[in-house]
């Protein structure tokens, strides 16, 4: 099933301010990354996607239900995370996780006992019977995921799920995040403005730039460089780059990595088969000199550098 779809959604406040603006995307089971600059627009479509905030034009399902007419149901099955401290300092984060499982539908045994499970997924199982006043940052980011997960959600939708962290504890949440979404089988969109956390651990790609789309696609294709081949060899790196000119391709070195140009043009099918030709010449030149082959794939590009370079908007699908 396609978790999200959305159909020219637009969204203007009061005052002329549009946050979406005819933006149309699908979007599939996955770790997910919707990315843009602050105030692109990602915090409005997740409260569109929730049934929190009405859309001015166009339309959206989320699990194939309309925000408009099923939000209840979809709440009870779709998982939120904040982006801002919003937790009751006096509460413990049992006691917090527990209301929040029985206001999702638990009956009272059952979210006590998926409240004490979800703390203890996200780190906090000793640390759970104590008030959330006392709690540090990245404690109180804990809690607002567990109480995310403790109704067993379909989809997780976590707003800026590493804000106010240092850099281990932004670490720390993002291995914990791509478990949940590998080893639970939970689908997540996770909503960030730092790119380079989100191309680490997710597999799909959302990019929002004010309130349009700019991109979206899989995490491989958006940061994959198609002509440009990446060589590695343990030894005779020299060798290699002479016999690789002498077949007639570009190439550059930088100390032991070789980058081989493949031109495919701008044709991806070309393309995808211009670089398999240029792999099957690589690995034969290795092969006649005999070298140790340490890794041949292609080139990836960070996110920040498709942003930079981005020519213009395009609707697609994830």
């Amino acid at each position: 099933m396609t978790l999200i779809t959305t159909s020219a959604l637009t969204k203007r406040y009061p005052g002329g301010v549009t946050a979406l603006d005819g933006l149309t995307v699908a979007v599939d089971p996955g770790i997910v990354a919707l990315v843009g600059a602050n105030g692109a627009g990602k915090s409005t479509f997740i409260k569109i996607l929730l049934g929190l905030l009405p859309p001015t034009d166009g339309s959206t399902t989320v699990l194939g239900l309309d925000p408009a007419e099923k939000s209840a149901e979809i709440r009870s099955r779709v998982g939120y995370m904040p982006e801002h401290d919003c937790l009751p300092p006096e509460q413990s984060a049992a006691e917090l996780v527990t209301h929040l499982g029985r206001m999702s539908g638990l009956p009272r045994t059952a979210a006590r006992e998926r409240a004490s499970e979800a703390l203890r997924h996200v780190g906090l199982y000793e640390e759970r019977y104590r008030q959330i006043g006392g709690y540090s940052t990245g404690m109180k980011q804990r809690v607002k995921l567990a109480q995310a997960l403790v109704h067993d959600p379909d989809l997780l939708l976590l707003d800026e799920p590493t804000n106010g962290l240092d850099p281990a504890g932004r670490e720390a949440m993002l291995e914990l995040i791509h478990r949940i979404g590998t080893e639970f089988g939970i689908s997540i969109v996770v909503c960030s403005h730092l790119l380079g956390e989100v191309e680490r651990i997710c597999t799909a790609l959302i990019a929002i730039d004010g309130g349009r789309l700019l991109r979206s696609g899989t995490m491989a294709a958006a940061t994959t460089v198609r002509d440009v081949l990446v060589v590695e060899v343990d030894e005779g790196t020299a060798e290699l780059e002479a016999a690789l000119r002498e077949r007639g391709f570009s190439v550059t070195r930088d100390a032991r990595t070789l980058l081989v140009n493949s031109p495919g043009g701008a044709d991806e099918a070309a393309a995808d088969a211009a670089a398999d030709d240029t792999a099957d010449a690589i690995v034969a030149a290795v092969a006649d000199l005999e070298l140790p082959l340490h890794r041949l794939d292609r080139q990836r590009r960070r996110l920040s550098e498709l942003f930079a370079t981005e020519p213009a908007r395009e609707k697609a699908s994830v």
